[in-house]
């Protein structure tokens, strides 16, 4: 591996990798690749301790027992926190949130202490959020364009004073609670109820990531006719929906 790799942490895909949360790191590496940055994907499974030093990390969603797993694997192993503390970005989608969270309560009722990374918590709401989610990025997210993905959570979080949204919501329920928000914003963290993956539809949210991984205010522009083809169906599909 060279120096100017752009290390790219997947952390606990075993565990957290329920919804194909996955290709987030995928399209990281493919649009670092597509302009010619080297770029890897370093996989941190139950087995590994999470290293401290990786230049961006993405965890995905599952469910409550692998939530559990992942939260005493992370508090056994703190380097995604040191590197949260260091500055380097982090995506968190759906239940990485919670973990991420002070605590969250499992469907069962039992309150799990999380690793507060995030100043929120998590509760069960009456019916679960499944659907297309269309939000609108807060102004201070850096983020210009309209989010899209599909929600399938149960959890209902509610921020804290130290955590923002990421985006207010459109179309569907994002965090829940009765708040029209969706996600969360922390330092350098990033989380959003928004599968797909994430980052395949909303392709300003990864080179946000890439570029604050990288150390530079912007990039060159990527122009994909398929990738816009595919958030114009899906944001006129979560409209119609």
């Amino acid at each position: 591996m060279a120096e100017s790799t752009l290390r790219i942490g997947l952390v606990l895909p075993d565990v957290m990798g329920t919804y194909g949360d996955g290709g987030n790191a995928l399209v990281l590496r493919q649009r670092a690749r597509m302009r010619g940055i080297d770029a890897e994907i370093i996989s941190i499974n139950l087995t590994d301790p999470v290293p401290e030093s990786l230049d961006v990390y993405t965890l995905g969603g599952a469910e409550d027992y692998a939530q559990r797993l992942a939260t005493r694997h992370l508090t056994r192993y703190p380097g995604l926190q040191r590197a949260a503390e260091a500055g380097r970005p982090v995506l968190a989608i759906c239940a990485a949130i919670q973990v991420l969270g002070h605590w969250y309560e499992t469907s069962a009722g039992e309150r799990v202490a999380g690793i507060s990374m995030f100043d929120l918590t998590t509760v069960p709401q009456d019916k679960r959020s499944i659907g297309e989610l269309i939000t609108e990025p807060a102004v201070d997210s850096g983020l210009t364009k309209p989010l899209t993905g599909f929600e399938n959570h149960r959890g209902g979080t509610t921020l804290g004073s130290d955590a923002r949204p990421l985006a207010r919501v459109k179309h569907g329920v994002g965090n829940g609670g009765g708040e029209k928000i969706e996600g969360a914003i922390q330092g350098s963290v990033i989380g959003t109820y928004l599968h797909g993956p994430a980052l395949a539809r909303n392709p300003e949210l990864a080179d946000l990531l890439l570029s604050r991984a990288l150390g530079v205010d912007e990039l060159d522009a990527l122009p994909l006719p398929e990738v816009e083809l595919l958030r114009r169906e899906r944001l006129a599909a979560g409209r119609r929906g």
